[in-house]
Parts: structure tokens; sequence; C-alpha cells
């Protein structure tokens, strides 16, 4: 069963979408980090 499906499930679904929060969130967070000690 392959990890990424065209069609997923909704309980898939809405896993992957917390995956890609979660990466936003961490991109975030360290994009604001560096821009923190930059001007640190």
């Amino acid at each position: 069963m392959p990890v990424l499906e065209p069609n997923p499930p909704d309980g898939q679904k809405k896993l992957l979408q917390l995956l890609g929060v979660i990466a936003a969130i961490v991109v975030l967070v360290s994009v604001i980090a560096t821009v923190a000690n930059g001007f640190g």
C-alpha cells in the first residue's frame, strides 16, 4: 500500500493536512529564529 495515494481516505487526508501544518509551523519558527539571530 503506497504511502501517498492519489485519492487518500479521509483519515489519511487529515493526517497529511496535519503534517503539512506542523511542517509549516516548523519552517515559520525556523525563519523567525534566523531573523532574530540576525538582529541579535
